[in-house]
């Protein structure tokens, strides 16, 4: 089989899925691309088993059809090394060699046989569930709640992002039992009240295509596997088994203690004042009174401490309550709005973190971070 593809084009579509491929794979065929020819389109994919991207180019310059496993590191480096020009493949279905010819020069690689690559998952169209969901509400919900996600072996349920959807709206929600996300976007609507967890590694890789996406993406699951279709990629995941906690029972719903205060000005605040907390506890004090926001950090080991005031606005009794740093620069890293409130019931329970003001009239998002006791 033979076809002549732009360079740059191949490479840019075999970069984007080649983040798939694991440094450690279980089988050695995996280290490959599987290219497969079919009249004028080429589809490449790309797979470690849990996860498969696939890609696909359409030729105007081709012969022959068949399937062949090229070696995905050499191929990459070797079309990095390229300016824009037409590449000639000429492969040998029999023998596996693969000549690639350039403007000026020809350069030769050993495939291997394509019907050696693993086969694709398929779905279940009994139990199955189609929705056509907006590439900026996945997005969005993604980049809101995958730093929540836990990297907890004893409950896998936690290491992924659930994707909840019904008749009113869509729901993302991640946590590792210390940070809670809740991102909700209502210009969804589904006929269908259904739910599944998309693990990690999936989600950091759809997060990466759907930057670069303009139109609507199809998404079909059913329990076992989940496939999102892209204007030129195709993404196939295993999802996480198991049933997700309920989440809603944790987030404190009486909370009479109120606090708006400039997001970056905390952050920054919280940025200097760390440094000085116990290395262990990463503990920070925030002591809230009045219209003041006094937060403090002390390491009793090498008698060090540090406290910063910020003006905010505040209704509620006066109060102090501890948060470890790391989780609450995340936090307050992840919302976009120029102003956060929080919202406090006691020093022992949950506090709830919420943009002052919405980027999308249609979302609602929510953090939550458990506190951490305070050594008086």
């Amino acid at each position: 089989m033979k076809f002549v593809v732009s360079s740059t084009e191949l490479l840019n579509h075999l970069t984007a899925i080649s983040r798939v491929i694991s440094s450690k794979s279980t089988l050695p065929i995996l280290d490959n691309f599987l290219f497969r020819l079919e009249e004028n389109k080429l589809t490449v994919t790309a797979s470690d088993l849990e996860t498969t991207l696939i890609t696909w180019i359409e030729l105007d310059n081709t012969e022959g059809i068949g399937e062949i496993a090229i070696p995905a590191k050499l191929l990459i480096d070797t079309l990095k090394e390229f300016p824009e020009q037409p590449l000639t493949f000429q492969i040998n279905t029999e023998t596996f060699a693969i000549d690639i010819f350039s403007e000026n020069g020809k350069f030769s690689i050993m495939g291997q046989n394509g019907e050696d690559y693993p086969g694709l998952p398929e779905l279940h169209a009994s139990v199955a569930t189609s929705v056509s969901m907006g590439h900026d509400i996945i997005l969005s919900g993604i980049n809101k709640t995958l730093f929540a996600t836990a990297d907890d072996e004893l409950r896998p349920v936690m290491n992924g992002i659930l994707i909840e959807i019904s008749p009113e709206d869509v729901t993302f929600v991640a946590s590792d039992a210390h940070k809670l996300v809740r991102y909700k976007r209502s210009d969804f609507k589904a006929d269908i009240e259904s739910s599944f967890i998309l693990p990690k590694k999936p989600s950091s890789l759809l997060k990466n295509l759907l930057a670069k996406e303009d139109f609507d993406i199809k998404l079909e699951f059913d329990e076992k596997n989940a496939f999102f279709q892209l204007s030129k990629f195709k993404v196939i995941c295993r999802l996480v088994e198991g049933k997700y906690p309920s989440y809603n029972s944790v987030i404190p719903t009486n909370n009479p203690n109120r606090m708006q205060v400039d997001r970056l000005e905390m952050y920054n605040t919280l940025r200097r004042v760390s440094v000085f907390s116990n290395a262990a506890s990463n503990l920070v004090r925030l002591k809230i009174s009045g219209n003041q926001l006094i937060v403090s950090a002390q390491d009793i080991d090498f008698s060090i401490s540090a406290v910063e005031r910020i003006n905010c606005v505040y209704e509620g009794d006066e109060m102090e309550i501890g948060f470890k740093s790391s989780f609450l620069l995340e936090i307050l890293s992840n919302l976009s709005s120029a102003e956060v409130k929080v919202e406090l019931s006691d020093p022992t329970r949950a506090g709830i973190l919420l943009p002052a003001e919405k980027e999308i009239d249609d979302e609602d998002v929510l953090m939550l971070l458990m506190p951490m006791m305070i050594n008086s």
